[in-house]
């Protein structure tokens, strides 16, 4: 049964303990979500061959822009439950928490909509080969048919992380994990359904997973919900959106911006694009302890703003910076030495497509590899921010991550040809981390100047 010792107050103890604590359930649910997505993968691609695996990439982008908007949203939105829960507004935090579920409603079945019109001349736009395309189509097709259930758990799981619970995330996560690999060799290795297979086995896996955050929610003292507040309360609306749409929209530019580059990858062929995305695949599981922190520190930062505590806001993003750029240079010498052998668990095929895939993944990986604490320095800084209530500056530096990834992506492979595609992410994670770096330290100053400010004339 759920457990309300399970929330968790961020406003007092020690930062570095807490984020730390917080985040590592949340690493453990990506490494099992990112772990059912390698496996599906390579089943995918052992099973079905270099085709069937270039087609998932061939649909990896357009998939994470709806992704990317559905969990932009429910993050969005939990910074104001974050805030209201940490100022101790219960009223505030049931009437957010209402709210929340009736505008996600709305958005989940326009996205329905939207998406199954979109796909087919998005991905014909991308000039995906036509012996990727129909696996391509039958991917999206299913997935974005389960948009209400991704949501869903989105939704019911931002919820339990506002409230300073990653562990239940957590628990979700790994029941989602093994029933998706167990009906993915079911539906694929025995129903011999292909491609098909494995997406309903994501689908369905997603909708225990959320089935398992709903009864989480349901067991939380603090929220105690009524009719009323289902209802949209101009205000409230406003504040969420507010909040939510400019964490969807950079969501939705950087999925735009890896759909460009990966339209000038689908013209280098097949093979290059089964080796790219075997190489996309790992990068999952690179970003996870990033992703991880960086919902540590929104939450940890939404909860102390809300109690006017900004002394320790400062404390908490100086350890999680600490802690971040640690782990990413870990993370990057295991995978220059390991790397080459995660590549071999996605390419099958004769020997010369294998040499020729698994040289495009493995350089491709390295390169991202060396760079990686670039990445988890854009995730920190960027959840702060968004966790101080400011989500425009990070939408803003979503689109510094699309231009400047679609123009190495457009540009650099004419002067020194496909090796200029690989450099395409990297330069968009600088770009993106020096506008969100210099950002925070501005906006701490203006806050902290302004605390200054109003405690002298208290004083007087």
């Amino acid at each position: 049964m759920a457990k309300t010792e399970r929330i968790q107050n961020m406003t007092k103890g020690s930062p570095a303990k807490l984020i730390f604590t917080f985040a590592i359930p949340l690493m453990l649910g990506n490494v099992f979500q990112q772990f059912y997505t390698v496996v599906d993968t390579a089943i995918v691609g052992q099973a079905l061959g270099v085709n069937a695996l270039a087609a998932l990439g061939a649909a990896d982008w357009l998939n994470w822009l709806v992704l990317g908007l559905i969990q932009g949203f429910a993050q969005g939105f939990s910074i104001y439950m974050a805030q209201r829960f940490g100022a101790e507004d219960h009223e505030g935090l049931n009437r957010s928490i209402g709210a929340t579920i009736s505008l996600s409603a709305v958005i989940s079945i326009l996205t329905v909509i939207l998406s199954q019109v979109a796909m087919a001349p998005v991905l014909r736009a991308m000039n995906t080969p036509e012996e990727i395309i129909g696996g391509a189509f039958t991917y999206l097709r299913i997935m974005f048919a389960g948009i209400p259930i991704i949501m869903a758990y989105n939704v019911l799981a931002s919820i339990l992380r506002a409230l300073g619970d990653s562990k239940t995330p957590l628990y979700a996560m790994v029941i989602a994990s093994i029933l998706n690999i167990g009906l993915d060799l079911l539906f694929v290795m025995v129903f011999h359904w292909g491609i098909a297979g494995a997406v309903v086995a994501t689908v369905i896996a997603q909708l225990f997973a959320a089935l398992y955050c709903l009864r989480a929610v349901l067991h939380v003292k603090v929220i105690h919900l009524k009719k009323e507040y289902f209802r949209l309360n101009p205000e409230i609306a406003k504040r969420l959106l507010g909040l939510g749409t400019p964490v969807a929209a950079q969501n939705v530019i950087i999925a735009v911006g890896g759909m460009v580059v990966q339209s000038v990858v689908n013209r280098y062929g097949t093979l290059f694009v089964a080796g790219f995305t075997a190489t996309n695949k790992l990068y999952g599981i690179l970003e996870i302890a990033a992703v991880s922190f960086g919902y540590a520190v929104t939450t940890y930062v939404g909860q102390n703003l809300g109690a006017g505590l900004l002394d320790r806001v400062k404390k908490g993003m100086h350890s999680a910076t600490w802690i971040a750029l640690l782990t990413s240079v870990v993370i990057t010498v295991f995978v220059l030495i390991f790397g080459k052998y995660g590549i071999a668990l996605f390419i099958s095929g004769t020997a010369e497509e294998v040499s020729i895939s698994s040289q495009v993944a493995i350089h491709y990986l390295n390169i991202m590899s060396i760079c990686l604490s670039i990445l988890y320095m854009l995730h920190i800084y960027r959840s702060a921010l968004m966790g101080l209530g400011d989500t425009i500056m990070p939408m803003a530096s979503g689109i510094m991550e699309f231009l400047m990834r679609i123009g190495v992506a457009l540009f650099l492979p004419l002067i020194i040809g496909q090796e200029g595609i690989f450099y395409a992410e990297v330069t968009a994670w600088t770009g993106a981390a020096i506008l969100l770096v210099t950002t925070y330290f501005l906006r701490m100053h203006k806050l902290t100047r302004e605390l200054d400010t109003s405690q002298s004339k208290v004083g007087e």
